[in-house]
């Protein structure tokens, strides 16, 4: 199997050159190309054409949101899942969330996150799935339960994440949540740990454990991140 590709599109220079050397020192993980601003970044997507492009918001030329949706508009339909696109910012407000995948992106994390955690989001990502730094999956939580699915809806890249799985729903059919496993998911999709979840349920932490184990299992989930996905995907957590 080739090595997952990826492009660095980030504007501070110790952050970018961190980031290349923290991930070329992950097995199955090839950076191709760095660039400082959007204009070189278009320009490397186009010529190098990577599996994953790593883009921040904060570009000096042109915002990292802008860039996203100035590449979807120039690929055609045949290249549209070549390159994913995965935002890695400092910014969790909403707009800037949903503004993201709006725009076009598929995945989004946090710059605090680890490096362990990020070469997990860049293979989930490459998969074709939405990977959702926890930290602000409740916001995403937030504009499902507010937003109508129409054509009108300003976000409408956002309530397309919610687009129900077969395979998904047939395992729920077999083995459906039970009314504490959906609260207990419900936390989990709003970023609260294991602790927190016990204090609020008034459960022991031992007790939640189990319930998230079973969620995983009925989700058909890896780890807390996949299921809080799957269940924004989903639409279970209403």
């Amino acid at each position: 199997m080739s090595d997952l590709s990826v492009v660095l599109i980030e504007d501070h220079d110790l952050t970018r050159v961190g980031l290349k050397t923290a991930l070329q020192c992950k097995d199955g993980i090839q950076v191709l190309g760095e660039a400082a601003n959007a204009t070189q970044g278009l320009k490397l997507l186009s010529t190098l054409k990577p599996d994953v492009a790593i883009v921040d918001i904060g570009l000096p030329d042109m915002d990292g949101i802008e860039l996203t949706r100035t590449f979807r508009h120039a690929q055609d339909e045949a290249s549209r899942d070549a390159t994913k696109v995965l935002i890695l910012t400092m910014h969790e407000s909403e707009d800037a969330v949903l503004a993201a995948f709006a725009a076009g992106a598929d995945s989004y994390c946090m710059k605090d996150i680890s490096i362990d955690r990020l070469a997990e989001a860049l293979h989930a990502t490459h998969a074709g799935n939405c990977w959702i730094d926890p930290a602000i999956a409740g916001v995403v939580l937030h504009q499902m339960r507010q937003a109508s699915p129409t054509a009108d809806t300003p976000f409408n890249k956002t309530v397309t994440i919610q687009g129900n799985d077969p395979e998904l729903e047939q395992a729920l059919e077999t083995s459906p949540l039970t009314e504490r496993e959906l609260e207990v998911l419900e936390l989990i999709v709003a970023g609260c740990s294991n602790a927190v979840i016990a204090e609020k349920l008034y459960i022991t932490v031992g007790t939640v454990k189990t319930h998230v184990r079973n969620i995983l299992n009925k989700l058909c989930a890896d780890d807390r991140t996949q299921a809080a996905v799957r269940a924004l995907r989903s639409g279970l957590i209403s």
